[in-house]
């Protein structure tokens, strides 16, 4: 008897009557049936996890290169951070606080004064505040000479602290003199005490 009769006349419910050619079938066939369900259900989900996960492959080898390349010069980074701290801190000392502000302008006509400029005015202007420091902004008017205006500019700019001068325009006081009347904004800087914390 061939193998398609025993299995066209094989009894479900009698599984033990079945011959040993149609056990070793059946059993190879339910093995199949199981592989073929665990591929489905179990590994090809693996695999879609699988190639989701060697996708984002090479962007985690750049990350952790990038991180490799900042691990080994940390010290360096370091140096560099404390560097930058102490830098900061020379910087922020020529910035004055907002008490130093009437000093600095004090300082600033005395230069223009000392130049020999006639000031017919220095008026404070708005306040702008930054993120560590505060703009102060202060209108002035004066009359004077081309050499002794552009030596007060300069004087300003070698004052320690920083201020700059900016919106300015010379225009002749009349034509009969040599006097021209310069118009100017100069800016200083103070910091913000609450903005900036020493360590």
């Amino acid at each position: 008897m061939s193998l398609a009769e025993e299995l066209k006349d094989l009894d479900i419910n009698d599984i033990g009557s079945w011959t040993r050619r149609v056990k070793i079938f059946m059993a190879g066939i339910l093995c199949l049936v199981i592989v073929g369900a665990g591929f489905y259900f179990i590994i090809q989900e693996q695999r879609k996890a699988l190639a989701t996960e060697q996708k984002k492959e090479p962007g985690l080898k750049d990350s952790y290169l990038e991180k490799k390349a900042l691990a080994i010069n940390l010290e360096a980074y370091k140096e560099q951070m404390v560097e930058a701290e102490e830098t900061f801190g020379v910087l922020l000392k020529q910035l004055p606080n907002e008490s130093e502000i009437p000093d600095l302008l004090i300082d600033m006509t005395q230069v223009g004064l000392s130049r020999g400029l006639q000031f017919e005015q220095i008026k404070p202007g708005v306040n702008i505040d930054k993120d560590f420091y505060a703009e102060k902004n202060v209108n002035i008017i004066a009359n004077g000479t081309y050499h002794q205006i552009a030596g007060f500019v300069s004087d300003v700019a070698a004052l320690p602290r920083i201020i700059n001068v900016s919106n300015f325009s010379v225009e002749r006081v009349s034509d009969t003199s040599d006097n021209l009347r310069f118009r100017a904004t100069t800016k200083t800087y103070h910091y913000l005490e609450s903005a900036y914390v020493s360590e």
